[in-house]
């Protein structure tokens, strides 16, 4: 795959003309997907695709476009030298760009990741309805490689590749009542999933119970990181990007300009080393491994994009045009999982949350729902789940003055979107024990 990439490069290089130079990204996968449903495979299959998304430039106009490749290196040469001459047609239409702004410099790079995964899919799969016989288990079992590259024609050769699984299935009782569970990364570890599953079962034993509905209000809480995943990802819309802090449309607008600050608990990286996502971004610069999002509760860094930099005069960090995080760590903390519970004492276990929005940008106010298995709490134990409800909470509270502790263990979760392609976003994060967390409905 890589040296298909490179000779395609090359090509590009060729089909220049005068002054124009170019930058590309690639991004492929070979991917298998089983669709689970009542625990029995429903739909199984593989991708392969390739796609080429290129910019030609001609001093401050550019043109880009993405082009479908089919992997045959002599058909995609000639569809490419059409696709160039299509850009080369636009680009004397087009407006010069003020903030155009592309790497110069050559930094190559390579990443090869270690391949633990199996070769067949199927024995990693049986295991899984193995575990779930019994029971309505459904879910999604997507693997395999996953490719970028970025080349320009000034010869930088940027290369990533990266193998990972992602499990994401639910144990049904009936209508919202189950239990959501995820596991993923590099290599399958049955005892792992073992543990994970006999936990999602001892759950499900407990949603058998009458539900039961309390009063809205300021109640303990136990969020899972399966459920803390979605309020931190929440935060990566507009809370990070140089460009919304500029323009005073960051939802973190009250910690960089009137001095609030989250627990000292708090540490936020995007941590690019230890993620699946690339090292390197479209215009050709080089994400460092770590950018501090928040130390110890205060801000730290933006991040900032290519175009920003060029807006604002200040030096990009790699970032992609959406200047979000893409391989999120938060910090570990004290509290050992087998404690949980008697910490919690009384109170709320959520495992879920769906339907995040802001209620109040500038206050960084977030109001959503809990989803699937959420239960009562009495004396440390589980008592009965709960039906739904909907919380509306600021940060500031949440993770800040209200923050009892974050747990000890962190669970690694990839993001399970397959929109056009499978996602390459991570979460590596604990628990958080949350106390006066405010109940709306």
């Amino acid at each position: 795959m890589q040296e298909y990439f490179v000779e395609l490069a090359d090509s590009l290089t060729s089909l220049l003309r005068g002054n124009e130079i170019y930058t590309c990204s690639f991004a492929a996968e070979d991917s298998d997907f089983v669709r689970l449903n009542r625990s029995a495979i429903r739909q199984a299959g593989s991708v392969s695709q390739r796609t080429l998304s290129c910019d030609l430039i001609d001093g401050q106009r550019h043109a880009s476009g993405q082009l479908a490749l089919s992997g045959d290196l002599d058909l995609d040469r000639s569809r490419l030298a059409g696709f160039v001459a299509q850009l080369r047609e636009q680009l004397p239409s087009l407006p010069e760009d003020p903030h155009l702004l592309y790497a110069t410099e050559v930094r190559s790079s390579e990443y090869l990741g270690d391949n633990h995964l199996p070769e067949d899919s199927g024995a990693i799969v049986s295991a899984v309805l193995d575990a779930g016989h019994g029971h309505d288990l459904v879910g999604i079992y997507a693997a395999g490689g996953i490719y970028r590259g970025f080349a320009n024609s000034f010869g930088q050769r940027n290369w990533f590749s990266t193998y990972t699984y992602n499990l994401d299935w639910s144990l049904y009782v009936q209508a919202d009542k189950a239990v959501k569970s995820r596991y993923a990364g590099f290599v399958w570890d049955p005892a792992e999933f073992s543990r994970r599953m006999d936990a999602a079962q001892a759950q499900l034993a407990g949603l058998s119970r009458p539900a039961r509905t309390i009063e809205p209000g300021e109640h303990r809480v136990y969020l899972a990181p399966t459920a803390l995943v979605e309020i931190v990802e929440l935060l990566s819309w507009a809370g990070f990007g140089l460009k919304d802090h500029r323009t005073k449309q960051t939802t973190l607008l009250k910690m960089v300009e009137e001095g609030q600050r989250l627990s000292p608990q708090i540490t936020l990286l995007e941590n690019t080393a230890d993620g699946v996502a690339a090292n390197f971004q479209d215009a050709g610069f080089l994400k460092p491994d770590r950018v501090p999002l928040i130390e110890a509760g205060a801000f730290g860094e933006c991040l900032v994009s290519p175009r920003s930099a060029k807006e604002y005069g200040v030096p990009t960090n790699g970032a992609s045009g959406w200047e979000m995080p893409a391989s999120l760590d938060l910090a570990a903390g004290t509290i050992p999982d087998s404690e949980i519970l008697r910490r919690l004492d009384r109170g709320v276990y959520i495992n879920n949350l769906w339907y995040l929005n802001y209620s109040d940008r500038t206050a960084c106010r977030m109001t959503g729902m809990t989803r699937f298995a959420t239960f009562w709490v009495e004396h440390g134990e589980l008592q009965a789940p709960l039906n739904v409800m909907r919380f509306d909470e600021t940060l500031y509270r949440l993770l800040g003055d209200k923050l009892l502790g974050l747990t000890t263990e962190r669970d690694f979760l990839l993001d399970p979107s397959t929109y056009h392609a499978r996602s390459t976003g991570s979460f590596r994060g604990p628990g958080a024990l949350v106390e006066d967390f405010r109940f709306t409905l």
